[in-house]
């Protein structure tokens, strides 16, 4: 039988506050992708390009 509710996932939530104006940025890079991501998912977005290009640089 299904289990109700959200699947369990191998993630973690994480709680921040940004000031507005980084929100206007997130909100307007998320405007010019072409599938409009929430600003969750833009934010993932943002540090997974991040945390590429860090892995580069120490190659």
């Amino acid at each position: 039988m299904k289990k109700i509710g959200r699947p369990k996932t191998d993630t973690s939530a994480v709680t921040l506050r940004l000031s507005n104006d980084m929100l206007e940025q997130i909100d307007s890079e998320r405007r010019c992708q072409g599938d409009i991501p929430t600003r969750q998912e833009m934010i993932r977005r943002i540090l997974a390009t991040w945390l590429e290009q860090q892995a580069q640089a120490q190659r």
